[in-house]
């Protein structure tokens, strides 16, 4: 009995000292950016979380539509990196009308994707958020930078579905998640200035993670990028534009890459770059064509963007085109990504790329609200033109030059994730594996994007992906195929179909699976609007 009383006294004591122990010292970095202090993560205790981290000069005045700056801090600068930054500016969707969502967690699932939250918005936006697992070995961990997507017009870090902490905590990599601008602050197609600054936005995040995650854990010669929809094919770009002094050692592309949707010409850019410029009055096309953007330049943002929200969208087969968009200028956008792909005109680094099973169960409900009605032979289509076949030539091209690739096919639906049922008014198929729905699995978030709790499958289907992309950015070269994955062939059963029959273990597959519909030569245009 006095065994038993001393252990209880013992253990009380123990709780005690445990319940009055400190919180572990703040985290901090020397950076460029100042010295940045980081805190614990809200549900990984082991991870330090850096919110709000300027890497770019704030892009207003003569700096609107140009290409971006590099925020260098003072000698001496303090910086508390505990709130998330403002979102860039954007012109957002309306919130959907369709009354057959699953359950109240459909909706919360459709807000959190489309970005329909309370959160500000600024131009001073080029700010980045950091998670690293601790304590860190400097200079030792695999490094994921993610651009998100949302047709170039959508924010997205201060999102639940890209909260980098899990992945860091599961995995031991580091997460860095940019804001960048977007819609005409990112894609203004004025003449006579840099076009896509959006994309030299996410070059710039490249190039200060290089000159300062070492500081995080991370290695600055395992750097990866990746992304979904735009951020997919942003990913792509990148590796073209980029070819000679890419920085990155790999490349994901989730639902996206650079022959997914069809760029805006030069002309067609610089004429809804004119109709903002005339709506807020500072001229047009026969106008000197630096005075007007220094008078757009000049004009409240607030301004700029509702002129912007106005611009008619190119008509197309399926939904509505995003107007401010990618513009080629051939040097950050190409007019020609096949020919330019089958010459081999890309950065040689390992590349893993993929789509869901069913991306329209997404867009489906885009095309409620337009009152677009299509047939479930053309949402095939669409599926096809603007996911798998781009898909399968982006990794085709990859393998004819022994880029070491790998390719997947995502197939979960998931009770908590599901947005609708077959019977829901938008055809015989439920929402499926709808465009999205494998960002969750990699960023390990479904249950803070859902409200409700995830199965034992989709947690273990889940963790599969999680280290697979770690895998992928342990080594790029033979990291997946030492996970169990074959490198990607165009013959023989090579393309990964992940969470098939909601399993964790994919099946492989011949890509002809899915890539025999696919015409000869690449053409999104029955997909056009989906980026």
């Amino acid at each position: 009995m006095q065994l038993f009383v001393l252990t209880a006294a013992a253990t009380a004591c123990l709780v005690a000292s445990v319940a009055a122990a400190p919180p572990p010292p703040a985290p901090k970095v020397n950076t460029t950016s100042g010295t940045i202090i980081g805190h614990q993560a809200s549900t990984r205790k082991g991870v330090s979380e850096f919110l709000g981290i300027q890497y770019g000069q704030a892009p207003v005045g003569e700096l609107r539509f140009a290409a971006p700056k590099r925020h260098v801090a003072p000698a001496g600068t303090v910086f508390r990196a505990s709130e998330w930054s403002p979102d860039c500016l954007s012109n957002k969707p309306p919130v959907s009308s369709f009354p057959n969502f699953t359950q109240p967690s459909a909706i919360k699932v459709w807000k959190n994707f489309a970005a329909q939250n309370d959160n500000p918005s600024s131009e001073d936006c080029l700010k980045l958020n950091i998670w690293t697992k601790t304590p860190t070995k400097s200079g030792k961990k695999p490094v994921f930078i993610w651009f998100h997507g949302g047709r170039f017009t959508i924010p997205g870090p201060h999102s639940p579905f890209y909260n980098g902490q899990y992945l860091a905590d599961t995995e031991d990599v580091v997460v860095v998640t940019p804001n960048y601008r977007l819609g005409v602050f990112g894609f203004s197609g004025a003449p006579g200035i840099e076009q896509n600054v959006a994309l030299l936005d996410h070059r710039s995040v490249v190039e200060w993670v290089r000159d300062n995650i070492a500081g995080f854990g991370g290695d600055p010669s395992r750097i990866v990028i990746f992304g979904q929809s735009a951020g997919g094919s942003s990913v792509d770009y990148y590796s073209f534009a980029w070819k000679q002094d890419p920085i990155v050692a790999g490349l994901i592309s989730h639902s996206g890459t650079s022959m997914s949707f069809n760029p805006n010409t030069k002309e067609y850019a610089q004429q809804i770059w004119y109709n903002v410029s005339q709506t807020i009055g500072c001229g047009g096309p026969n106008d000197e064509p630096a005075a007007v953007v220094a008078c757009v330049r000049a004009a409240d943002a607030s301004i700029v963007l509702a002129a912007a929200r106005n611009v008619p969208a190119l008509p197309t087969i399926a939904l509505a085109q995003a107007t401010f968009h990618p513009t080629i200028d051939n040097v950050t956008v190409f007019a020609n990504y096949e020919e330019l792909s089958a010459s081999g005109a890309f950065a040689k680094i390992p590349y893993l790329a993929g789509n869901t099973d069913f991306e329209a169960g997404w867009y489906k409900l885009s095309a409620f609200g337009a009152k677009v009605n299509l047939t479930e032979g053309q949402w095939d289509l669409y599926n096809q033109r603007a996911f798998t076949c781009p898909t399968g030539y982006s990794t085709k091209y990859r393998i004819q030059y022994g880029v070491p690739t790998w390719r997947y096919r995502y197939h979960g639906d998931w009770d908590n994730l599901r947005l609708y049922n077959g019977t829901a008014g938008l055809g015989p198929r439920g929402s499926g594996a709808y465009h999205g729905c494998d960002v969750e699995m990699v960023f390990g978030t479904a249950e803070d994007v859902s409200g409700l709790k995830s199965t034992s499958a989709e947690g273990a289907t889940s963790k599969y992906m999680m280290g697979a992309w770690a895998a992928f950015a342990r080594d790029s070269m033979n990291g997946l195929t030492n996970y169990g994955w074959p490198r990607y062939s165009a013959n023989g059963k090579t393309l990964a179909e992940l969470g098939y029959k909601n399993q964790a273990k994919p099946v492989f597959v011949e890509p002809d699976t899915y890539d025999a519909p696919c015409p000869a030569k690449n053409d999104p245009l029955p997909g056009q609007g989906a980026f």
